[in-house]
């Protein structure tokens, strides 16, 4: 099974160009795919409908969306009737199969005086894959405050990590008729975390190392799949500022797993070559 990570940043590329389609030709052969800044009625891309546009590109996928920054722009009038159009921003899932249950979970987040600050979320799929049910998150956190994403990672955790004995979307659901849904262990969270790796935040995320015995396997630590694989160098990095604005390169995009995940964990690593985006998108191979 194949899974993919990629902040597509509205679809516009290192060059400047909006092209959802080569971002959709960089993640062909996805199983499952996790996109961050996928937006609706953004002013920068001519307001395409970027949920409609991938879902079409992927037709043969199920698809969810999440989008915790949602305004109002404008309300116009055609033939006698109000129009409104909204600016959405959020996180995307599409999977080769079956979507049983979704939540969209809000990031705490705080008022900001000067820079932007938008709502932030991880969206929540439960999904059946060939090897049982599974959990995939897409995720996106604050980029210009460590001590936010601190407050976001907590939260995250916290949800993600107690989902079987919060029960997900719905339980009991036999009252009412329904089968009830699965509360799998494993999960993949995956996203722009807006982290390096060692941060205080990643520390929060995977927990300390240890400088005899490194990061073993925990129940209440996520595992970095790139770290855990080897793939994970100083030299790495998944988002690059476009040429012309300097040679600044940054390991921002992670996926972690639950430490029962790990035994079928493949293979893991980042596509430098996908020029869609100023973000690059992260596979993760699993059995």
């Amino acid at each position: 099974m194949k899974f993919v990570s990629y902040n597509i940043q509205y679809g516009i590329g290192m060059d400047g160009v909006f092209d959802p389609e080569r971002i959709a030709a960089s993640i062909e052969g996805a199983d499952v795919i996790a996109l961050q800044e996928v937006t609706r009625g953004f002013p920068r891309n001519g307001h395409v409908d970027l949920v409609a546009r991938f879902s079409d590109l992927f037709p043969d996928h199920f698809h969810v969306y999440g989008a915790p920054c949602d305004l109002l722009l404008d309300v116009s009038i055609e033939n006698g009737r109000r129009i409104e159009r909204r600016f959405q921003f959020g996180n995307m899932i599409l999977s080769r199969w079956p979507i049983l249950s979704t939540r969209h979970l809000l990031l705490p987040r705080s008022r900001t005086v000067e820079m932007l600050n938008l709502q932030r979320g991880a969206l929540e799929a439960v999904i059946v894959a060939p090897g049982g049910p599974l959990r995939v998150y897409s995720v996106h956190l604050d980029h210009v405050s460590p001590d936010e994403r601190l407050g976001q990672i907590r939260y995250l955790k916290e949800r993600v990590l107690n989902f079987v004995s919060e029960g997900g979307s719905l339980t009991g659901a036999a009252e009412e008729g329904f089968p009830d849904l699965p509360l799998p262990e494993d999960f993949l969270l995956m996203g722009d975390f807006n982290m390096e790796p060692e941060s205080t935040e990643y520390i929060a995320m995977a927990g300390q190392r240890d400088r005899y015995y490194g990061r073993i396997l925990r129940a209440n630590e996520p595992v970095d799949v790139l770290d855990r694989s080897g793939s994970l160098t100083p030299e790495s990095y998944t988002w690059a500022k476009p040429p012309g604005d300097g040679p600044i390169k940054m390991h921002l995009d992670h996926c972690f797993v639950n430490a029962g995940l790990v035994p079928r964990l493949k293979n893991a690593w980042v596509d430098n070559e996908a020029p869609g985006s100023d973000h690059f998108p992260l596979w993760v191979e699993v059995e």
